[in-house]
């Protein structure tokens, strides 16, 4: 008796693509945060569950929570108060949004990001695209 299953190929290959599938279709069910009032309360999923997920990841520091992976969260806050140019500021923007929302693996692209300074504040706007194709705007996020 082997200590070690014998599949035949076909049946490996077919217990593999059954556990790739499962494996892509994770469920995006997540409570529901209310930013404004600091609040938690119900349930989103789906286009709802990813603006959210975006929306989060931008706000919070990388590496500053022990909660997060060192690859969650933004470095967006880094430049705050530094010395830096506008120049700097414009190459490194979407650089750091799209180190920031790469590692969610719903999220097949970052596009059309745009930035524009008003005094001290940074507006950004740009678009993610969903690894199913649905196109997500976000505009007018401050920084």
């Amino acid at each position: 008796m082997p200590l070690v299953p014998d599949f035949s190929e076909e049946e490996l290959a077919e217990l593999l693509a059954e556990a790739e599938a499962q494996e892509a279709i994770q469920p995006s069910k997540t409570y529901k945060i209310d930013f404004e009032n600091g609040r938690i309360g119900g349930f989103i999923d789906e286009t709802e569950a990813l603006k959210q997920a975006v929306q989060k990841a931008l706000i919070t520091a990388r590496e500053r929570f022990s909660i997060y992976t060192d690859a969650y969260g933004c470095e967006i806050n880094d430049l705050i108060g530094t010395n830096v140019t506008r120049a700097l500021i414009e190459t490194e923007i979407p650089r750091l949004i799209e180190e920031a929302l790469i590692y969610d693996d719903r999220i097949d692209s970052i596009s059309d990001l745009e930035t524009s300074f008003s005094g001290d504040t940074v507006t950004i706007s740009f678009t993610v695209v969903s690894v199913g194709g649905e196109e997500l705007i976000f505009e007018a996020l401050e920084v």
